[in-house]
């Protein structure tokens, strides 16, 4: 005989600021004054009552225009790749892969690839949609580059390279650039780009007559590297989750 449970049952609706709480936005009683001055919405609707319940497996809840993820078992990291490693989580070839500096037991996904030599940031999460909105190429997530080249290098070579080229497998641009630092021939150049394609920024610089020398990821969208180490990684914070997701229009 199966039990009846009533009209009282679970039914997997939690108060809000509970659920605003447990995503890390701050205490109960701060999560209650953000809700009472109207800074809250809830699939697209402002709530100011601090007894509603969502089922924060599937509410849209935005703080201040943020969106909050609130499904507990998605997870955002991002990851310093050294050089030398390749940017999967196995590799069939037995090479070093980004599985060697991930130490958490969820299934991730990287998010874009960055080749063997190039080191720097990669996303990762178990995110699917957010993941593929940041890597297509019609959402233009912007990511900068920093390259080193051999100088001396022309005072047009910005304008060249924000102008476009051709290459083989069609036209290629930076969306901005310029000089980071320059040491005697040795010149660090800032590039930013919003496609991905396989090693678009050395070819770039190749085909304007500046091979790489050396090359690092250091944003991606708004989540900038900072002073994360190679080969360290560190989970994302709910403010720049909720970057992201504005980033794609989530």
């Amino acid at each position: 005989m199966s039990e009846n449970k009533g009209p009282n049952a679970d039914d997997g609706l939690v108060r809000l600021q509970k659920v605003l709480a447990d995503a890390g936005i701050g205490s109960r009683r701060h999560c209650e004054e953000l809700i009472g001055e109207g800074r809250v919405t809830v699939d697209g609707k402002k709530v100011f009552r601090f007894g509603e319940k969502v089922d924060p497996q599937t509410a849209v809840i935005h703080v201040d225009g943020a969106r909050v993820e609130t499904r507990a078992e998605m997870r955002y990291y991002m990851i310093n790749k050294p050089r030398g490693v390749v940017s999967t989580m196995s590799d069939e070839r037995g090479r070093k892969s980004l599985a060697d500096y991930v130490e958490v037991p969820e299934r991730l996904f990287h998010v874009g690839r960055l080749d063997t030599d190039t080191e720097g940031l990669i996303l990762l999460t178990n995110d699917g949609e957010l993941a593929h909105r940041l890597t297509h190429p019609s959402f233009g997530v912007e990511k900068k580059y920093l390259a080193e080249i051999h100088g001396p290098i022309p005072r047009d070579l910005g304008r060249r390279l924000k102008a476009g080229v051709t290459l083989e497998d069609g036209p290629a641009k930076a969306d901005k650039f310029r000089i980071f630092d320059q040491s005697g021939r040795r010149i660090l150049v800032e590039i930013t780009l919003h496609e991905g394609r396989k090693h678009i920024v050395r070819r770039l610089l190749k085909e304007v007559g500046f091979p790489v020398q050396q090359l690092a990821r250091v944003e991606f969208g708004p989540i900038k590297l900072g002073l994360l180490k190679p080969g360290n990684m560190r989970a994302l914070t709910v403010k720049e989750v909720g970057e992201l997701y504005k980033a794609v229009g989530l």
